[in-house]
């Protein structure tokens, strides 16, 4: 029940907000779940497609083996994404419990915490989607200036998976470039006019 803005949370802890604002704290937790778990999915696809990716070619009687190993650029996605899926899936638990629990986020450290988080991890998936971007380019056309050879006319298998990896990363981190939007929001709403107002929620 709620008075004048002042409301009982299911623990029977005071929880002040009007009704406007448990709304958009509901409708914001639902998005931002929906988000981590997109990130988490997309993540976990990208690394697993790269990291699994082989492909095995005889040039002059010599075996030549592929493997994501072979360009620091991908074991950076690799890396980044399976941080960003591992990150996404704590976020998303915690998500989870905060609606169960019907709190509305009033805590500032943990919504800086949040908040900075997103941002590292989006910078992150950022810088490494362009890296192996860049990496996958000069694998398909070469460099001739630098003597770099085209590495998929040989390996055409292989440069496809990574190609499909490094599609799932970018539509992981243009997700958790909106998600770290609304983390913002979720932050800075809180210097808007509910200034001194505190709650136990998270």
């Amino acid at each position: 029940m709620s008075y004048l803005g002042v409301g009982v949370s299911p623990g029977n802890v005071p929880v002040y907000h009007g009704s406007n604002l448990k709304v958009v704290d509901q409708r914001v937790r639902i998005a931002e779940l929906v988000l981590r778990c997109l990130i988490c999915g997309l993540g976990l696809v990208a690394a697993v497609l790269v990291a699994s990716d082989t492909q095995v070619k005889e040039i002059f009687s010599i075996q030549k083996k592929a493997k994501f190993t072979d360009m620091k650029a991908l074991v950076f996605l690799v890396v980044a994404n399976g941080l960003a899926a591992a990150y996404s899936l704590v976020q998303g638990l915690r998500c989870v419990v905060s609606m169960v629990r019907g709190s509305v986020l009033f805590h500032k450290p943990l919504a800086w915490a949040i908040f900075s988080g997103d941002q590292v991890m989006a910078y992150l998936m950022l810088t490494a989607v362009a890296a192996a971007a860049q990496s996958a380019v000069f694998a398909k056309i070469g460099e001739p200036e630098l003597q770099w050879m085209k590495i998929c006319n040989m390996y055409g298998k292989f440069c496809n998976q990574v190609g499909e990896g490094i599609a799932s990363a970018l539509f992981a981190s243009l997700s958790m470039v909106v998600l770290s939007g609304i983390s913002a929001f979720s932050l800075f709403r809180l210097y808007g006019g509910n200034k001194g107002k505190t709650s136990a929620g998270w």
